[in-house]
């Protein structure tokens, strides 16, 4: 026979007998038990699918038993039979890791009851299991992933690094320094969005940037380039630990990039100067991004200088945030700020 095995611990010999009987016609494989320590000592030798207790016997009483079998490992589910009414002995059961309680009656409407209880039981520890076995295979696909999109996030990021040595190689063999200029500007691009997947491989959220770390990077990178003893650039950073997500760091990696640019570039033609960086949340759902210095500013009448294209990565980035990067007026020198979704 191949149907649920069942294991039935009942002190009372015909009860016994009667629930082997009854329920072995239902299609159900017996085994029998008089006492708890009985029981729980053949639950331990043999997988059962089921098992039902009864509350009233001697010695090791019901919940006593249902206690000792939830202790064993992984248990099959426990259906509690008593001959009381009380709720409180069901209650009792219930919380003691019982799936399902049975008040014992005489004749056969008892072992119906207990069928049913007993294909209920069954029907959702299946469906626990499926659940619990979905989940496992989730957390697995998810672990693959994330596993793959760090190594895609290392080997993009290696790629840009080889992608900035050949355009620096490129720049110390031109002679005409627009030119060189133009290609150092791209080597810093290209640094902005290759911080982010370094970021990406080296953190356990692939999905996320830690904005902190990262422009902390992107800044320390950023003073290296343009801080010398004959124009000295003191960068400072201020930002709170905000996460975005990969596109949104990479817009706003590349927009600090070029506002940092221009500060070091046009605001203290004559002598060293400071750029401050900040980031912090407006609210739960709105960060805010400030670049200023203290130099000398943007002149109404200024003409662009340089080649347009770092003004056009800014904007274009900004709207890739759904925002748009707004200068201040009344500030001395330029403050550029840029209020956007963190999702």
């Amino acid at each position: 026979m191949s149907g649920p095995s069942v294991l039935y611990i009942d002190d009372d010999a015909g009860i016994r007998r009667l629930a082997a009987r009854a329920l072995d016609r239902r299609g159900y494989r017996m085994t029998v038990a008089e006492t708890g320590a009985e029981g729980v000592v053949k639950a331990a030798a043999e997988r059962f699918d089921l098992i039902a207790v009864d509350h009233y016997m001697p010695g090791m009483d019901g919940l006593e038993t249902l206690e000792a079998l939830r202790r064993l490992p992984d248990p099959p589910p426990v259906v509690y039979v008593t001959g009381s009414e009380e709720g409180r002995i069901a209650v009792a059961a219930l919380k003691a890791g019982a799936a399902d309680y049975v008040v014992k009656t005489v004749g056969e409407d008892f072992f119906d009851l207990l069928d049913a209880s007993f294909e209920q039981v069954r029907a959702r520890a299946l469906l626990e299991q499926d659940k619990a076995s979905a989940e496992a295979d989730l957390r697995a696909s998810n672990a693959r992933l994330e596993a793959l999109l760090g190594e895609v996030n290392h080997r993009v990021a290696n790629s840009l690094q080889l992608v900035s040595a050949m355009v620096r190689l490129q720049a110390t063999a031109l002679t005409d320094p627009s030119a060189r200029e133009a290609l150092e500007d791209t080597q810093r691009r290209i640094q902005a969005i290759a911080q982010v997947h370094r970021r990406l491989y080296t953190s356990n959220d692939v999905e996320n940037v830690d904005m902190q770390e990262y422009l902390g990077a992107l800044v320390d990178e950023l003073a290296e380039t343009w801080s010398t003893e004959a124009l000295p650039r003191a960068l400072s950073l201020a930002a709170e630990p905000i996460r975005l997500p990969t596109d949104r760091a990479v817009s706003l990696g590349v927009i600090v990039t070029e506002l940092v640019t221009n500060a070091c570039k046009y605001a203290y033609p004559t002598g060293g100067g400071e750029v401050r960086v900040a980031l912090r949340r407006i609210d739960d759902d709105i960060f805010l991004l400030a670049v200023e210095d203290d130099g000398c500013g943007i002149p109404e009448d200024a003409v662009p200088r340089g080649t347009g294209l770092g003004t056009k990565l800014i904007r274009a980035m900004a709207q890739s945030l759904q925002s748009i990067v707004e200068y201040d007026p009344t500030h001395t020198g330029v403050r550029a700020t840029l209020r956007a979704a963190v999702r």
